[in-house]
């Protein structure tokens, strides 16, 4: 795994390991072996190159010759199991305000082009994935509705840059919007000071008003998901079919604004106060369904169908349906045009379902290790540092590697697991010598090496 080196270069450029040893602090009793934070680092440097489990801690260990190549020690998979119990609250807490300081590092290294989009606008997109289990004993798995035993990760991302700010590993049954005020918190102050202005997107799983009421607190402009119930399908029969114009991007589809606006909501003091300058809108989108192509009774899209539409087109008295959506949200959707903007804005809130993939796909946060809660806290904390790796290391890169941002799965086939010959020369040096077809691995630590070393 010669391309570990272009991670430790990385790490020399934003000074990684450093915040994250100032904001995870001291774990165990003695200051002495091995710290909280080369654990998390060595667990993000494992799956990084391929490993699944615990165990792969070993095989790294194994690798005699690319052991000084990565950005951490190796740490034996027994010892990384004691020493991540021993992690507090605080500790993860500290994980996130160190991504968040190197988030502000790494755009202090870009190009003022790209530095300039990115503090323009932030979205932040929350999110809970799935991580089925099978183990009986695990803390915290639960039977989900699939019948599935699981976990969930709940995430809160910077959506351009691709970098989880905030998550907490749940229970299988718990709620995911007990806790998304508080992640969200976190993600806000992990932004840099420099951001000018913040939106959030949420889906239908986060709907509720202590949500909205903290955004509005916070000064951040959101979108949330509306879940289906007869008050919303009974207005939206109501819409004016003048009302309705063009989405963008999508065939057969229409946006319009309409009236609904829950009580909760309506009656909410800071949400009120906050509708004077941006009064909360619900927007709907419909798509046009033929009566021949109506989904299976199981189907999820069946539920999108309004209930009368659905019991004509099977009567056969009408020939096509419409899918419906619904989210409510505070920014401005005063012209249709704008409406259309907003609307394909919040579509593009499948940024973090390819995170949470490439977290599964790529990283291995697929798999919990441990029957500890607290170790597959800190594996599902090193499965987003991996991501948030990936993400620092191809905007360093800058255009060698593109905009378009690589899987992980891509980059380790490309970049980091290729082989090359060690030379250690007298001054300490280590070279590199990849064999023929690795051209990416040279050309992407050539960049780096023209990047200083961290403040």
């Amino acid at each position: 795994a010669a391309g570990l080196s272009v991670v430790d270069e990385v790490d020399r450029i934003v000074g990684l390991s450093g915040l994250l040893e100032e904001g995870i602090g001291q774990v165990k009793q003695r200051d002495r072996g091995v710290t909280g934070a080369q654990t998390l680092v060595a667990m993000a440097a494992a799956q990084l190159t391929g490993q699944d489990h615990l165990v792969g801690l070993d095989r790294r260990r194994g690798d005699a010759a690319g052991q000084p190549l990565g950005p951490a020690v190796d740490v034996p998979s027994t010892t990384a199991a004691q020493i991540a119990k021993r992690f507090t609250d605080s500790a993860f807490w500290g994980i996130e305000e160190a991504v968040g300081r190197a988030c502000a590092r790494v755009l202090d290294r870009l190009a003022p082009v790209r530095r300039a989009e990115l503090l323009r606008s932030v979205t932040l997109d929350g999110d809970a994935t799935d991580i089925e289990v099978y183990g009986a004993k695990k803390q915290g798995a639960e039977h989900a509705y699939t019948g599935a035993r699981r976990l969930q990760a709940d995430i809160v991302c910077w959506a351009e840059l691709g970098v989880p700010l905030a998550c907490d590993l749940l229970d299988g049954r718990e709620d995911a919007r007990a806790g998304i005020v508080d992640r969200l918190t976190r993600a806000v102050h992990a932004l840099p000071e420099a951001v000018a202005e913040i939106n959030a997107r949420f889906d239908t799983g986060y709907f509720a008003v202590d949500l909205a009421r903290a955004c509005v607190q916070m000064g951040v402009r959101f979108a949330i998901g509306v879940r289906r119930n007869s008050a919303v399908l009974r207005q939206v029969q109501a819409v004016p079919e003048a009302a309705w114009s063009e989405a963008t991007g999508m065939d057969g589809t229409q946006v319009a604004v309409m009236e609904y606006l829950p009580d909760a909501w309506a009656k909410d003091p800071d949400i009120a106060k906050d509708a004077k300058a941006c009064p909360v809108a619900c927007l709907a989108r419909r798509t046009r369904l033929e009566a021949a192509d109506l989904p299976t009774e199981r189907a999820r899209k069946r539920r999108r169908i309004h209930p009368d539409q659905l019991a004509l087109a099977l009567d056969g008295v009408i020939d096509h349906v419409y899918l419906y959506s619904f989210i409510l949200t505070n920014r401005d959707v005063a012209t249709p045009a704008k409406a259309a903007e907003v609307e394909a804005w919040y579509r593009r809130r499948t940024d973090i379902e390819a995170l949470n993939r490439d977290a599964k796909h790529g990283a291995a946060l697929r798999h919990m290790p441990s029957g500890d809660k607290t170790v597959n806290r800190l594996w599902c904390a090193a499965a987003l540092l991996t991501c948030t790796l990936s993400a620092f290391l191809q905007e360093l890169a800058g255009p060698i590697l593109g905009r378009s941002r690589m899987t992980i799965a891509r980059l380790r086939r490309e970049l980091i697991c290729v082989p090359a010959r060690v030379r250690h020369a007298r001054d300490g040096t280590i070279w590199l010598h990849p064999p023929p077809g690795f051209p990416l691995l040279d050309h992407v630590l050539t960049s780096l090496q023209a990047h200083g070393d961290a403040a």
